[in-house]
């Protein structure tokens, strides 16, 4: 191979893969909120997601705009991990559309006819267009252009070849097939595009002499090679990221088998057929097939793989969300299923005092990370509540009776002192710029004295309610009154700023609601106990004076 022979094929794929970004990037930014609509309208049902998906790739040229699109919208709550498996099959199969515009219009109509002035049209609406969306749209018909000039390039470099392969009478055995499925593999993984290596395949197959059966391998390699990208992608990623990453390799390797599967008998009709046929239709056809009876063994898996993926990947916050106690199967021992809630409720005390402490001590200032913990306490509280629900509708002592809705209290507690200290980080800005070194040390005074109640209320097996801890609160209340006093004070004498003294205000106010519910959880909890328990003498563990 000659120097203008490599600097045309690497000349012709870069143009190529230029007019695809350019494309892309325009058509996703022209499109702007209707992408999102059309994912989070679309995908109501199992069928409407993957016509989505699929409608979606089609226009962009891009599985994966599509994918990050859709791992955004899973790690919002605004699609559900079913839903995203099957945008992805849509995926998939939309991609095909790639290899049949080639076919249709890349290898039948001349460049000059239609690409250089799709080009010049959308070069001249990007530099002229006044509006933004205007512009996108001549960006991405600019690509279209250059989309086909690429190929172009590729298809004439690629003629010089003609002579230097020819097809083999006997046809092309299972080591040539294996050969041009790692090769196709390889291609994908190199250029990161199972777009681009499909047209460099179709531009092999309509530029020489190469068995069509050998360039289907090929394909099925590049299919196979896009689970490369997804893997790559995911590093680091988020556990959703992980998972519709997963489900796409395992939906690529099955696709590759049909593929295989549908190859191995059929490799030599496919070599006659392209002897009539055109043979690059032929093999944009095989990809949209075997894709397509991927899709439907796979169709029926969907809701089982997803229930699989859920239990892979787990962040540390939907394992703390995860029950450790709530057994449905001991339900119908209503006594037992009440031991089983306690146990969980004492973990969500733990949980949820762990989390209050950092909040007031401003040790935790990574929000994110706060609001996943909140999010994963205030889940369990829910599935706390719904447990709860399922012991009512049981036979109850009348015992039993009472103490189910002081664990519903208890749990509602919870959930409120959650939401309390999940919001406590908006006034960390506020404490760290007071400059006022006597009222800054009141407030840490008032922030040490609701954590000393927290740990004294945190609840612990077979404990029960200290009356310290009433005591506790009724010292932070006083102290909150003087620090509540002292602040005004400050604002009317103009040492405190009026904006800066209503925040401090509200995030006093916000710890000392939070203090409130803490002792109230912890006071009610202990009602819940065995009266031997509730009867046992007190000691305090606070350290409070």
């Amino acid at each position: 191979m000659d120097f203008m022979t490599l600097s045309g094929l690497l000349g012709g794929l870069a143009l190529f893969m230029l007019g695809m970004q350019l494309m892309t990037e325009g058509l996703r930014q022209a499109a702007g909120k209707q992408l999102k609509q059309i994912l989070q309208t679309g995908t109501d049902s199992d069928w409407r997601g993957l016509s989505s998906g699929t409608l979606i790739t089609t226009l962009v040229q891009s599985s994966s705009v599509v994918t990050v699109a859709t791992i955004g919208f899973v790690n919002a709550g605004l699609l559900n991990l079913r839903q995203s498996i099957t945008v992805i099959l849509g995926c998939n199969l939309g991609t095909t559309a790639t290899g049949w515009l080639v076919a249709l219009i890349g290898f039948k109509l001349s460049t000059h006819f239609f690409a250089l002035p799709i080009l010049a049209l959308g070069m001249a609406l990007r530099l002229l267009g006044r509006h933004k969306k205007l512009a996108h749209l001549g960006t991405a018909l600019a690509g279209f252009g250059l989309f086909f000039v690429g190929l172009d390039v590729l298809k004439t470099t690629l003629e010089g070849f003609q002579q230097t392969f020819t097809l083999q009478p006997e046809g092309v055995g299972l080591l040539g097939l294996a050969s041009a499925l790692l090769a196709g593999f390889i291609l994908t993984v190199v250029m990161q595009s199972s777009s681009a290596a499909m047209v460099v395949i179709l531009s092999l197959i309509a530029s020489t002499n190469l068995p069509i059966s050998a360039m289907a391998a090929a394909v099925i390699g590049a299919n196979l090679g896009t689970t490369s990208t997804a893997v790559l992608a995911v590093i680091g990623a988020t556990a959703n990221a992980k998972r519709i990453a997963a489900a796409h390799v395992v939906f690529n390797l099955i696709t590759g088998m049909v593929g295989l599967l549908l190859l191995l008998p059929a490799r030599q009709l496919l070599d006659n057929l392209s002897a009539y046929w055109d043979p690059v239709l032929l093999l944009a056809g095989f990809h949209t097939l075997f894709n397509l009876l991927g899709i439907i063994l796979f169709w029926r898996f969907i809701f089982r793989l997803s229930q699989f993926l859920e239990r892979l990947f787990r962040t540390q916050e939907e394992n703390l969300s995860a029950p450790q106690f709530l057994d449905r199967n001991i339900l119908t021992t209503p006594t037992l299923a009440l031991e089983a809630m306690s146990q969980e409720l004492t973990r969500v005390s733990q949980l949820t005092s762990a989390l209050a402490r950092q909040a007031i001590s401003s040790e935790l200032t990574e929000i994110v990370q706060l609001e996943r913990q909140r999010d994963a306490i205030l889940s369990l509280c829910g599935q706390i509540a719904d447990y709860n629900q399922k012991i009512a509708r049981e036979s109850l002592s009348e015992e039993t009776s009472k103490q189910l809705p002081i664990a519903l209290r208890v749990t509602r507690y919870y959930s409120h002192i959650t939401q309390l200290a999940a919001h406590l980080p908006t006034y960390y800005d506020t404490l760290a710029a007071l400059a006022n070194a006597g009222l800054n040390h009141q407030i840490n005074e008032y922030q040490q004295a609701a954590i000393t109640l927290i740990d004294s209320c945190e609840i612990q097996p077979d404990s029960c309610y200290e009356t310290n801890a009433h005591l506790q609160l009724l010292h932070l209340e006083k102290q909150y009154q003087r620090l509540k006093t002292t602040v005004l004070e400050q604002t009317v004498q103009g040492h405190l700023p009026g904006s800066e003294s209503i925040t401090l205000l509200d995030s006093l106010s916000q710890i000392h609601q939070l203090s409130q519910q803490v002792e109230k959880a912890a006071r009610y909890w202990s009602s819940m106990l065995p009266l031997q328990i509730r009867q046992q003498p007190t000691h305090d563990h606070s350290g409070a004076s």
